[in-house]
């Protein structure tokens, strides 16, 4: 089985989460615009979700290709991918409870997007930053200690998972909060600077999932994709401020 990932180049964005899946499970996988072969590249992936001959054409990146099947969004393209590369549990249940705190990480995601382009995606930043500024206030001071405060609680009311969010194994959706915390750090130094103190078992999955032997080796090679500021998690300092945790 071939797994091909299509995304942007130069950033990590919501591939991250796709990539992270691949690279903790040592999985094979090509991406097919970091790639310079026959049907790669930025044409390949255009040609790809524009072709009108796709029944099932996806909207966006990420979107993996299987054989003759194109999956879109990455929380249905983790759901798929879980139970293939051992990142969720058997049971129908567990499959739906890992998938459910996906979503919850990805309205999260959206919400860092949109705390820079609080306006409209196809603007710069540059043309909002008044708006910036205060949509980001509210998502340092008010969004993140909710949200982060939902994913301590799971944590502290299922001791019995050894320190992840289900079942006692590391799943897709560990990852995922995983590479969250990285992105907000990146983003906001001097917002993110309590949070270990304030969300410890958020930051013991975070450290968790660092010390993974296959995700270290990733996060050292040149497959990993810095962060910068036209990814999804952008460092502005107009836009850090103090930790509110």
């Amino acid at each position: 089985m071939t797994f091909e990932l299509f995304y942007w180049p130069g950033l990590q964005g919501r591939g991250e989460f796709v990539r992270l899946a691949f690279e903790a499970t040592g999985t094979p996988y090509v991406e097919i615009v970091q790639g310079d072969g026959p049907g790669q590249g930025m044409d390949g992936l255009l040609h790809t979700m524009d072709d009108p001959a796709c029944m099932h054409p996806p909207y966006a990146p990420p979107f993996l290709r299987v054989g003759d099947e194109l999956i879109g969004q990455t929380a249905n393209i983790l759901a798929y991918l879980g139970p293939l590369l051992g990142l969720v549990g058997e049971s129908p249940r567990a499959r739906r409870w890992v998938n459910q705190l996906q979503l919850t990480l990805a309205d999260l995601v959206a919400e860092v997007h949109d705390a820079h382009h609080p306006i409209a995606g196809r603007l710069y930043y540059s043309n909002q930053r008044a708006e910036a500024r205060k949509r980001t206030a509210e998502l340092i001071d008010y969004r993140l200690p909710k949200f982060f405060g939902y994913f301590e609680r799971v944590l502290a009311n299922n001791p019995l998972t050894g320190g992840w969010l289900a079942e006692g194994a590391m799943s897709y959706a560990d990852l995922s909060l995983f590479q969250v915390i990285e992105g907000l750090r990146y983003a906001f130094p001097r917002a993110m600077s309590g949070f270990a103190k304030a969300f410890p078992r958020c930051q013991a999955v975070r450290d968790a999932v660092a010390r993974e032997p296959l995700i270290a080796a990733y996060l050292t090679s040149s497959r990993r994709v810095p962060f910068n500021t036209t990814g999804i998690f952008r460092h502005y300092k107009a836009l850090d401020r103090a930790s509110p945790f």
